[in-house]
């Protein structure tokens, strides 16, 4: 098999240009010391409602303005426990959750507070709420033929 001398210089050029830039991105990674996320807590899920912190669903106040949620995301509805989410304004919430089922996802709309709710994987989001109202939570994961149902609200006063 013949390859033409033109054909075998673009060849030398791209692979050298790959290896450049492999080499560029190896060596940013470790100098900036980046990896992948590898801090996700697992939760075993066949007692789950056991473990904590899912055996208290809730709002949980942590100090004077910081509250923690504590809630999972089933098929077509969002566990909450007995109480509704009411919190001050200026209030920062950090929501925990995951799912006995499938994927879900918790997004609050007009909001940077956006997740997915993976089986067995704690999952974390964190929001400072600065404006009043009623703040709607839904699943932005299309989890079965229920999920445009799947919604849940966070009062802000």
């Amino acid at each position: 098999m013949h390859i033409h001398k033109l054909e075998k210089i673009w060849l030398v050029f791209g692979i050298g240009m790959l290896g450049v830039f492999l080499l560029i991105l190896g060596i940013s990674t470790f100098s900036y010391g980046l990896e992948p996320p590898s801090a996700h807590q697992a939760v075993n899920m066949e007692n789950l409602y056991d473990t904590p912190p899912f055996d208290e669903l809730g709002l949980n106040k942590l100090n004077d303005k910081e509250y923690e949620a504590i809630l999972t995301a089933y098929v077509f509805g969002f566990n909450t426990g007995d109480e509704e989410f009411t919190v001050p304004v200026g209030s920062t919430v950090h929501f925990k959750a995951t799912s006995p089922d499938v994927v879900h996802g918790f997004e609050i709309p007009g909001t940077n507070a956006n997740m997915m709710v993976v089986p067995g994987i704690i999952n974390h989001v964190t929001y400072t709420f600065d404006e009043p109202g009623e703040y709607l939570i839904l699943c932005n994961e299309y989890c079965g033929v229920g999920h445009e149902i799947m919604q849940t609200t966070i009062t802000v006063k």
